[in-house]
Order: structure tokens, then sequence, then C-alpha cells
């Protein structure tokens, strides 16, 4: 619920304080998350559990002493209110002949719920005599996040509902990951996927998400399509020779996050639209 006052509201970091004076108190409500018991995947120590006060020293501490870092914090209103907030914050490392490029980004829901990261990204440009394996990268991962859910067409994919990792019936082990991610997905995996819902491949959905504008309405009406609740993807582009890894690429959707901060979202829009309507319309009278 949100209500005129003038103060500024103490839901948003000191970096997404509006210009104005003039704002709207607002009292956060934490939107529901795809990961919850003991899974809390991360990239880099940034999860659907971080904001955007949280997750920015995260990226200026990995970035520290580059000075050709290049950085871009987007910021927001949330509706009409005239509360200011970052919605999201890039941070990127060019490649060069003898040092990896690196991309860190992150897209963040309003502060109404709770400030959330929603969509995580890193990407990894390998300089040339930096290139690590491909069994020892897809050996990190599987260390990190567990058995994948499904792997091939250059990817491991960690998919997520109900509070676990989904199988498709294929119980991988680092050496069949390995000999397994430049072959096609095997489509009765992706079949048994989905089921009999016949909802949205939430393969599809991270490509997709990978590609259009991550804000929260680009992406609400595939979230609500998917057949999961998270995903996480981690492709690994061959380097030379191709059994190291030139690019890798790990992205983490939370399409539940999505889901219910888009709501969380509105309704708080709705209420200050609702409110200035309530508020006296009255003009001064001649004197």
């Amino acid at each position: 619920m949100l209500r005129r006052a003038l103060l500024l509201t103490l839901a948003m970091g000191p970096a997404a304080l509006p210009a104005v004076s003039l704002a709207y108190e607002i009292k956060p409500k934490a939107p529901a998350t795809a990961f919850t018991g003991k899974l809390h995947p991360d990239i880099l120590g940034v999860s659907p559990e971080s904001t955007a006060d949280t997750a920015r020293p995260i990226f200026e501490a990995r970035f520290k002493g580059h000075t050709d870092t290049q950085t871009d914090i987007q910021q927001q209103k949330l509706g009409d209110t005239g509360i200011g907030y970052v919605a999201a914050a890039n941070f990127t490392l060019p490649a060069a002949p003898k040092q990896t490029g690196e991309l860190l980004s992150a897209s963040f829901s309003s502060p109404a719920s709770a400030n959330r990261a929603y969509f995580i990204a890193r990407n990894l440009t390998f300089a040339p005599d930096q290139q690590p394996s491909k069994a020892d990268m897809i050996k990190e991962v599987m260390d990190k996040y567990g058995v994948p859910t499904i792997v091939g067409d250059q990817h491991l994919y960690y998919i997520y509902r109900s509070g676990s990792i989904i199988s498709a019936g294929t119980k991988y082990k680092e050496a069949t990951a390995l000999e397994a991610i430049d072959k096609p997905l095997d489509p009765r995996a992706a079949v048994k996927l989905n089921g009999e819902t016949v909802r949205g491949s939430c393969v599809a959905v991270i490509k997709r998400a990978q590609t259009k504008a991550k804000t929260l309405s680009a992406m609400l009406d595939e979230a609500k399509g998917a057949n999961c609740d998270g995903v996480l993807s981690v492709q690994f582009i061959p380097g030379t020779p191709p059994d190291r890894v030139g690019i890798a690429q790990f992205t983490l959707l939370d399409v539940k996050l999505v889901i219910s901060a888009s709501a969380i979202d509105n309704e708080a829009i709705a209420a200050d639209q609702n409110e200035r309507k309530a508020l006296p319309k009255g003009s001064a009278p001649k004197l």
C-alpha cells in the first residue's frame, strides 16, 4: 500500500534515490521465487535473493583494479509514483589478446517487490592463451550446481520446478556430460520435460530471455507459459583447439519471481493511482 509522504523511501539504496523530494512510502513485499530450501544457485554470489544494493558491490569488487571496465547502471521509476530505483546493472571488461573479457549483468524488480534480481548473466571471452579445457569447466559447473537436467547443443541446462532440479531421465556424470555437450539435445528428453501440460519449453524461454529486453513486462508472457519455475543455462562455445572453451555464458532466470514481482509491482502502481483519484480536487476560491 502506498501513501503520500514527504520522505524518501527507506526501501531504496542511496544510488537509487530519486532526485525529487516528493515520493511515496513503500512497504516492500518479497516476491515468490523458484529457489527454496537448499537450492540457491548464484552467479558469482549474485542470486534472486540479491537486491541492487547487494549485487552492485559484488560486481564492483570483481572488476577492482581494471581501469578499462565499462559500467552501466540503469534506473527506472515505478509507474507515476516518482520513486526511482536501479533496474539493471551491467559491468563489462573488454577482451584483449592477453586479457579475458567479462560481462556481468543483472536485472531487478522495483522496491515494491524488494528490488530483487530476476535475471543474472555472466559471459567470459577467454584470451587465446587462457582457454580452459571443456572437461575442467564441466567439472566446475557440476561441482557448483549439481547434476544438470539436460545436456547438448553446447549447453548444460538446469531446470527447476517445485523446489528441485528436475530430471529428463539421464543421470549425467562428468564424462557423460562431456560426451553429450556438443551433440544435439535429445528430442525425447525435451518431450519428457514438457510432459502433457502443453506449456512452453524452458530451454526456449531462457534462450529468448537472453536476446530480448530484460524487463519484467518483456518477459512476463513467456514466464507465465513456461513449464518450470526457474532455469540456469551454461553454454560453452568451443575454442582452439575445440576441446578448449573460447566463450562461456552463464544465465540464471527466476521465472517464478518474474511472475510474482510483476503482480506486486502492478498492485503498487494501481494503489498509487487509486490514491491519486481519492485526493481532494478543489480549486482555490476567487479572492
